[in-house]
C-alpha cells in the first residue's frame, strides 16, 4: 500500500530541498538539553566586531600562534605523494598507534599496545565518543571545577549527569581526596581529571594523584578519564618529583584497568587543524570505541596521521622551545594583569591560559551606571568598551573570574593588558 503523503508533508519536503527553515522540525531532547561552546561563541563575537570594523584583542581561542613544524608538513607532503590518501584501520594505521605506543613509554612510563590505542578526530572527539561509548542514562560523570567547558555538555549529550565539584583557588584549583569522595554515587561511571588544566594550568603531583586514587579504590566500577592535552606545556619542573609533571598511572599504575587516557598532537606541536587525537586504555574499552566510530565517524584523515606520526617520532626541540615562548608570555602577562586594581591571577603551572579572579570588580559601576554583578558583565564590558574578549569564568564552572590566552603574541598580549588597565580604571 503506497504512503500517503499529506499536503504539510510534502510542502516541509520542497522547503527543505531549497534549503529553507522549516518550524516543524523537531530538535532532538539531547541537542536541546546542550549549548554552544561559550568559548568558540566568544571567539565568533571577536570575529564579528572585527568585521565592522572594531579594533579586538581577542585573548580566547585556546590554539598555539605558532606554524605546524616543517619536519611534520613534510612528513604530510611525502604521505600524500606516496598515495596514502585513502581509508585507514579505523583504529588509525599501525605507524600511528606505534608511535603513540612509543610516546607513551617513553614519556609517561605506561605499556599500552597499538591493540589497546584508538587514534580519532582530535581529543575532543575521543572523549565524547568514549562518554558515548560508556554512559547510560542516568548515569553520572565527576567534573572538577573549573572544568573545559565541553565535558558537561558532552555528558548531558550522552545522556549522562555531570556532577560538578567545586575546586577553589584556595586548594589550587585541584580536586582533593574529600571533594571526590563526597561526589561519588552509587551512578557514578566516569571520573574526568585534565592536567595541565584549562582553564587555570593547574596540574596535579603525584602525591595528589595517590590522594585521589586512594578514594577510587573504594570504588572499583568507577572509571577514570585523563584528559592529558596540555601534558607538554608544563612550566617551573623543579616542583615536580623527578623535575617532570606526572601522569596519573605512574602514580597510581593499579588504576590501569579502568583508566582511559585521551591526548592529541594539537596543542604539543601545534597541528590543531589536523584533527588528530588519541585514546589508550583497556583493550575492551578501546574495542567498544573502535565500533561507536566505525558508524559515528571513520578513521580520521590518513594524511594527517601521517604528521602526527612524524611528530610524535620525530624531533621535538619545536616543544621545548614553544613552551619557553610560552613561559615568558605567562610570566610578563601574569604580572600586567596583576598590577590592575581588582584583579589577580597567580602564575599557572601549565596550559596558556590565565585565569584572572576579576571578584573586586563585581558591583563596581561603568561610567554610564550600569552595575557590574557578575563575571559576564565584567568580561562585556571589557568587550564593549576596551575591545578584549576574554571568556567569563562561569562558563568553566567556577565565578567570578575571566579566562584569558597567552597563545598569542606579547606585543598583542601587551596591548591587551593595556585596555584591560584604561577599562577598569574608568569604573566606580
Amino acid at each position: 500500500m503506497a504512503t500517503v503523503q499529506t499536503r504539510e508533508y510534502r510542502k516541509a519536503r520542497v522547503n527543505h530541498s531549497i534549503g529553507y527553515t522549516v518550524d516543524s522540525i523537531r530538535v532532538a531532547e539531547r541537542v536541546r538539553r546542550i549549548k554552544p561552546s561559550p568559548s568558540t561563541s566568544a571567539a565568533e563575537r571577536a570575529n564579528q566586531l572585527r568585521r565592522e570594523g572594531r579594533s579586538i584583542v581577542n585573548l580566547v581561542v585556546g590554539e598555539p600562534d605558532f606554524d605546524t613544524p616543517l619536519h611534520i608538513r613534510q612528513a604530510a607532503g611525502r604521505a600524500m605523494e606516496a598515495g596514502a590518501t585513502r581509508y585507514t584501520s579505523l583504529a588509525g594505521t599501525l605507524d600511528l598507534r606505534r608511535a603513540i605506543a612509543a610516546k607513551l613509554a617513553r614519556e609517561n612510563g605506561l605499556d599500552h599496545g597499538p591493540d589497546e590505542i584508538i587514534a580519532t578526530n582530535g581529543a575532543k572527539s575521543a572523549i565524547y565518543s568514549a562518554l558515548a561509548a560508556t554512559l547510560e542514562p542516568g548515569d553520572e560523570v565527576v567534573i572538577p571545577a573549573p572544568y573545559w567547558v565541553s565535558y558537561p555538555d558532552m555528558v548531558l549529550a550522552c545522556d549522562g549527569v555531570p556532577v560538578s565539584v567545586s575546586c577553589p583557588e584556595e586548594q589550587g584549583f585541584k580536586l582533593t581526596p574529600a571533594g571526590l569522595d563526597a561526589a561519588i554515587t552509587e551512578r557514578t561511571r566516569w571520573v574526568i581529571l585534565n592536567s595541565p588544566s584549562n582553564p587555570t594550568g593547574a596540574t596535579y603531583t603525584s602525591a595528589e594523584y595517590r590522594g585521589l586514587a586512594e578514594v577510587l579504590a573504594r570504588h572499583p566500577s568507577v572509571l577514570v578519564m585523563t584528559d592529558d592535552i596540555y601534558e607538554h606545556i608544563v612550566y617551573d619542573h623543579e616542583r615536580f618529583e623527578g623535575g617532570t609533571a606526572p601522569h596519573l598511572l605512574t602514580a597510581a599504575p593499579e588504576l590501569r584497568d579502568r583508566t582511559l587516557a585521551i591526548n592529541g598532537v594539537s596543542k604539543t606541536y601545534a597541528m590543531t587543524g589536523w584533527r588528530v587525537g588519541w585514546a589508550a586504555g583497556p583493550r575492551s574499552l578501546v574495542r567498544a570505541l573502535d565500533t561507536f566510530l566505525s558508524q559515528a565517524a571513520g578513521n580520521c584523515c590518513s594524511i594527517s596521521q601521517a604528521a602526527a606520526a612524524a611528530a610524535l617520532d620525530g624531533d621535538q626541540g619545536f616543544v621545548a622551545e614553544s613552551v619557553a615562548v610560552y613561559r615568558e608570555r605567562r610570566d610578563a602577562t601574569a604580572a600586567g594583569i596583576n598590577a590592575i586594581p581588582g584583579l589577580s591571577c597567580g602564575l599557572p603551572e601549565g596550559a596558556f591560559y590565565l585565569f584572572v579572579n576579576c571578584g573586586a570588580l563585581i558591583g563596581r559601576m561603568t561610567p554610564t551606571g550600569r552595575r557590574l554583578d557578575t563575571d559576564g558583565d565584567v568580561v562585556m564590558w571589557l568587550l564593549e568598551t576596551a575591545g578584549v574578549a576574554v571568556v567569563a569564568g562561569a562558563a568553566y564552572g567556577l565565578s567570578p573570574y575571566f579566562r584569558l590566552s597567552i597563545a598569542t603574541s606579547l606585543e598583542t598580549l601587551d596591548d591587551g593588558v593595556a585596555r584591560i588597565a584604561r577599562a577598569v580604571a574608568d569604573l566606580t
